[in-house]
């Protein structure tokens, strides 16, 4: 626990740190951005504010676990592999942010391009995972065993994928992602560190601590957005993180905000073309709720909370699946 406090302080301050010089840049380059069209009226004003804060969201992930993971002795092959990993979906998302940005615009990566560099990234941790645990191909929740075998490598690379795009259509108002998303790794870090990977606990912590840090400056009215380059990124970790501590079902809880959102605009998008009507006034869903009059903060309030009994559910669940009282 100690290890996780100190990973938790760490990417706190660091991200804090971080982020007073990197948005000091981003505001001299007018480095801001690009609000769809579409978007609700509400977000007009958010217009050119600086993007990509992502990069120092992960860089406090990053120095916090590796120094927390020297201090535990735990600078291992899977911490390295999901470090990697994270680093590889900065990349992806910092280049579709460049994209936005150069064009001065909203239109990054297309979806096919952005799709595959996600599988491609996905790849690396479910084939680690797949040499070097010889149950990997078994998805399990308490007594209950599903034997993927070689099915296996498409469902983690769904679960990683999938993660990664969930978390990225969240990213939608002033500290909704990281208010959320701060649970959710608390949640990750604890079922880590007693019924799974300490290295994953560790990174986990790292992330929620990064996380509220970054909230300083992206709480209403924000001064500075995640962009793809942290959405991308912290969605695939957790995903990453799920799959490395074997608990790919619990996702669906400790996710069940961003699994929401992504349900949202999948029933959005087929009931418009089988049906030509709309079942919400916009997705994704935390859309709907702004054109029903909620405030942005009443919004973010509401769904970090839902976020935290969800999580704390998962956590729940996992003990007792773990005692074998269910």
């Amino acid at each position: 626990m100690i290890m996780l406090a100190s990973a938790f302080l760490l990417g706190m301050i660091l991200c804090l740190l971080f982020g007073v010089p990197y948005i000091d840049f981003l505001k001299k380059k007018m480095i801001g951005q690009y609000v769809k069209d579409c978007a609700p009226e509400a977000h007009a004003k958010k217009q050119g504010t600086p993007t990509t804060g992502g990069i120092f969201i992960i860089a406090a992930i990053m120095l916090g676990s590796i120094i927390t993971l020297a201090m535990a002795q735990r600078l291992t092959a899977e911490a390295f592999i999901i470090l990697l990993t994270l680093l590889f979906y900065t990349f992806a998302g910092f280049q579709d942010d460049y994209i936005k940005i150069k064009g001065k615009g909203n239109d990054g990566l297309t979806p096919r391009g952005k799709l595959l560099r996600q599988i491609a990234i996905a790849m690396l941790p479910t084939l680690y995972l797949m040499i070097t645990n010889p149950s990997a191909g078994n998805v399990s929740i308490g007594h209950y065993i599903l034997h993927l075998g070689w099915l296996y490598p498409a469902f983690a690379i769904f679960v990683i994928t999938g993660a990664s795009n969930a978390y990225n259509l969240t990213d939608g108002l002033d500290g909704l992602a990281a208010s959320t998303g701060v649970f959710a790794f608390i949640a990750c870090a604890t079922i880590c560190l007693f019924f799974g990977s300490p290295e994953a606990a560790i990174i986990s912590a790292a992330v929620a601590g990064a996380l509220t840090g970054f909230l300083k400056y992206n709480k209403p009215k924000a001064q500075v957005f995640m962009g793809d380059t942290g959405s991308l990124a912290i969605g695939g970790l957790l995903g990453t993180i799920a799959i490395m501590g074997k608990f790919e079902v619990l996702l669906i809880l400790i996710a069940g905000i961003f699994v929401m959102e992504t349900l949202s605009v999948i029933i959005q998008v087929i009931s418009f073309k089988t049906t030509g009507k709309r079942v919400f006034k916009m997705s994704p869903i935390h859309h709907h709720f702004e054109l029903c009059e909620w405030s942005e903060k009443k919004i973010v309030i509401v769904f970090a909370l839902v976020s935290a009994i969800l999580s704390a559910s998962a956590v729940v669940i996992q003990f007792l699946l773990g005692k074998g009282i269910i």
